[in-house]
Parts: structure tokens; C-alpha cells; sequence
């Protein structure tokens, strides 16, 4: 019997890869302070928050800040990337995202956005894909970042799911311990000796499979 579920995507390395905007403008920051950060730097930085992430960057740099003086930092890395957000495209999609979320669709499965990003709606109608959500929870309505559960528990509030009928599909650890610690089934997105703590494992959206899915489904 087909039983009755949903999906919450998170966005960067999911929907789009806005981490290489991310890298870009972290690292200009970086340079700016007179510290090299590297791509490798870049991955701890995944699913992180903004406040967070500076907070990383300036570690790596042993640079020692005031509350005061990081904020006019965090404006300056936003805007940035925001330059190169408002350039984005519906080329940007991942390969095979369009081919899932037509699945759900034709199978009348509601579909969320769960990002730490308060970008996202922004980013989503740039590459035209607001409108398939629906329901979206990003930066703005959430208080507690990944692997805290709540961006997941909030997104299955507002689709009208209970947690354990949901599932999370995630490219970040953290995001997979959240989905994980919201009882809800976790699909991830990447390397699998990172993401070892995942229900389901796939290199990319394209490895996901209409058999896959009606195998979850049914």
C-alpha cells in the first residue's frame, strides 16, 4: 500500500551549488585579512550558519575579533555573494533535481525546502523553482542551526507531516544528523564515507531512480 510521505530538500549541494559563491566570497574575506582560506577550509564550513562560519574563518586565521567588529564582516561576505546570486540561472539546477521533483509531483508528493540559508527563497527564484515548494523554512525562521533538528521539524510542521513520514534529502553531515535526530528518513547527497550516518547513499541526484523512489513510497 502506497503510505503517505514527503520530502525536505536542503538547498546548497542539493538543489543548486551555491558553495563555490560561498568559497568565493569567504576567501576574498580571508585574503582581506591577510590569511589564505582553501577549499579544504571551505568543507567545514558545510551547513554551517553565517555567524558560525565567520566565526571558523577567523580561527583558521587566528584572527581575534570583537562582536562589534564582525558584523560589518558578515555584510561585507553577504553582499558579495548576493552579487553572484542575483546572476543565477536555471542552469544552475543540479543534474537529476528536475527529474525528482517531476516524480513527486506526478505521485502527488509535497515537497519543502529545509536550508540554514536566508537566502534561500531568493536563490529559488532566480533558478525558477519557488513556485514547486510547498513550503519553505530558511535562515529567517529558524533560531538553532544543523545538526539541530528544528529547520527539519518546522518544514514537516508546515507540509502537515508527522517527522517519521518525512524524508531529508542532505549533502552535509549535519544535515543528515538533524534529519536523523528528527526521526525522519535521511537520503544523502555526496561522499559516502562522510555520510555514513545516512539511511540512503547516492554520489548525485541523478543516482536516485524512479524505481528507488516507488520502492520508498510503496
Amino acid at each position: 500500500m502506497k503510505k503517505e510521505i514527503a520530502f525536505i530538500f536542503d538547498l546548497d549541494g542539493v538543489i543548486v551549488d551555491t558553495a563555490k559563491y560561498h568559497f568565493l566570497a569567504w576567501r576574498n574575506l580571508a585574503n582581506s585579512l591577510g590569511f589564505e582560506f582553501t577549499e579544504e577550509h571551505n568543507e567545514l564550513l558545510k551547513g554551517v550558519s553565517r555567524v558560525r562560519s565567520l566565526e571558523i574563518l577567523l580561527e583558521i586565521g587566528k584572527v581575534d575579533l570583537t562582536e562589534e567588529q564582525k558584523q560589518p564582516l558578515l555584510l561585507k561576505k553577504n553582499e558579495e555573494y548576493l552579487e553572484y546570486v542575483n546572476k543565477m540561472t536555471a542552469d544552475e539546477i543540479l543534474p537529476g533535481v528536475n527529474d525528482l521533483l517531476n516524480f513527486l509531483d506526478a505521485n502527488n508528493i509535497k515537497f519543502a525546502l529545509g536550508s540554514a540559508s536566508k537566502n534561500a527563497p531568493l536563490i529559488l527564484e532566480k533558478v525558477g523553482l519557488i513556485k514547486r515548494f510547498a513550503a519553505l523554512v530558511d535562515g529567517n525562521d529558524v533560531s538553532k542551526a544543523k545538526p539541530d533538528p528544528e529547520v527539519f521539524l518546522i518544514g514537516a510542521k508546515k507540509l502537515n507531516m508527522n517527522p517519521e513520514n518525512c524524508v531529508v534529502v542532505e549533502d552535509a553531515i549535519a544535515g543528515v544528523e538533524a534529519a536523523n535526530a528528527a526521526k525522519m528518513l535521511s537520503i544523502g547527497i555526496g561522499d559516502a564515507k562522510v555520510l555514513s550516518e545516512a539511511a540512503y547513499i547516492f554520489n548525485d541526484m541523478t543516482e536516485i531512480t524512479s524505481d528507488f523512489l516507488k520502492n520508498l513510497i510503496n
